[in-house]
């Protein structure tokens, strides 16, 4: 009987998924690969996609120490944007976007992606200079984005309080249409599925232990199971990429923080677009089943902690509530964290490093989801001809050295 049909549906319920197509392989280590990506989130996935894909290298596994999507990618806040202020930023995250807006085609999944806009508002006078500036210099790098008046943030989201005697009035915002979100456990699946069949092994449950180097040239990597070799190793393990760097003596301008955020249980639509305030600090957006998604800055200490403490819930839900009264009763269904590498420019790592065929995509801080594709796509050609991708040059390891920094700081704001 045909797959889809009624009865077909009713067999594949009753078999508790055991008889259900896989979506990738599972399979055993090879004793040796052209390249390895250690992190099996969305970023090292993407990676290992692109370098199959538009590299033809496909003698490739991606070694996770959990489960696909199970860091960072199952613990973000799911926003998409590009409306960053510095040129090099600015580019990368829009190279991000444009793939962002034809990836469930190309992937062939539907990854859930909306473009249902992003809001930041202005809360004084210095609030909305900041905003024109970075309007203006998105503008100037053909990026959407326009400055809208306290009305029009109105009009776009009646629930806001938008009130002239409100403690933090809203005076206006930058709005960029093109924003949104996207669903994170699909964006992990969708590369996932993609990567396996461009015959790229996807290994979990395999922490890595160690990477082999000798005289200055990366051999492979020590793993829980034994030693995969490898001609070339691109480390994409975001909060931990500096306990990676140091199994080189490798040390990296990298601090891991806590970042929470949490959910509110499921309510009828009330809120279709992304409204964020630096200057409150928090932001809030609905998903599609109806929570209300919330998150705001990171924890103050550095750790790899996942939970967070409770001085951060407390604040971000008073930010909230000074932006939309309306929620004020409504109850939290669950809160969260995840670890996120921060660099003293709030931009990321990615470069080769000194040792022969190690490279290192990190530091992206709470920017990291946003960039998915973007960020696999120049770091799977910067490892392909190890040589950087024309956007990835400015992310460079030595523009700690040089002194030229990329300082995204302002506008990162609330974290995101």
């Amino acid at each position: 009987m045909n797959h889809y049909s009624g009865f077909g549906l009713f067999k594949h319920a009753l078999s508790y998924h055991e008889n259900w197509q896989k979506v990738w392989r599972n399979p055993l280590p090879k004793k040796h690969y052209d390249v390895i990506i250690i992190g099996g989130g969305g970023h090292g996935l993407a990676t290992a996609y692109y370098l199959a894909k538009e590299h033809g290298i496909t003698n490739i596994a991606v070694v996770e120490k959990g489960y696909l999507g199970g860091g960072n990618t199952a613990r973000n806040t799911t926003i998409v944007r590009s409306n960053y202020l510095w040129d090099d930023a600015a580019k990368l995250y829009e190279h991000a976007m444009k793939l962002w807006e034809g990836l469930s085609l190309e992937l062939n999944y539907n990854l859930m992606f909306s473009q249902r806009g992003v809001l930041n508002l202005g809360h004084t006078l210095q609030d909305m200079r900041d905003i024109e500036r970075r309007v203006n210099a998105n503008r100037l790098n053909g990026i959407d984005s326009e400055v809208l008046s306290t009305k029009e943030v109105q009009e776009l989201v009646p629930i806001l309080n938008c009130a002239p005697d409100a403690r933090y009035p809203v005076l206006g915002a930058s709005w960029q249409k093109r924003g949104g979100t996207a669903r994170h456990d699909a964006v992990a699946w969708g590369f996932a599925r993609a990567a396996d069949q461009l015959g790229v092994d996807l290994i979990q449950q395999n922490e890595v232990t160690g990477i082999r180097v000798v005289d200055g040239m990366v051999k492979g990597v020590e793993t829980k199971n034994g030693f995969i070799g490898a001609s070339k190793v691109g480390c994409v393990a975001a909060g931990h990429s500096g306990e990676l760097a140091r199994m080189v003596n490798l040390s990296l301008p990298l601090e891991s923080h806590p970042l929470q955020a949490m959910v509110s249980e499921p309510l009828k639509p009330c809120l279709d677009t992304v409204v964020m305030s630096n200057h409150v600090h928090g932001y809030m957006s609905q998903s599609d089943k109806g929570d209300l998604v919330i998150g705001a800055g990171i924890d103050g200490y550095l750790g790899y902690g996942q939970r967070g403490s409770f001085s951060i819930i407390e604040s971000t839900i008073a930010a909230i509530i000074e932006m939309f009264p309306i929620v004020s009763r409504v109850r939290l269904n669950r809160h969260w964290g995840g670890i996120v590498d921060t660099c003293p420019d709030a931009c990321p790592i990615i470069s080769k490093t000194p040792i022969g065929g190690l490279y290192f995509n990190c530091g992206w801080g709470t920017g990291g989801f946003k960039a998915t594709p973007g960020s696999g796509h120049v770091f799977a050609s910067t490892i392909a001809n190890d040589h950087p991708h024309p956007l990835a040059k400015p992310f460079s390891l030595d523009r700690f050295i040089t002194g030229r920094l990329i300082d995204e700081h302002g506008a990162a704001g609330v974290a995101h």
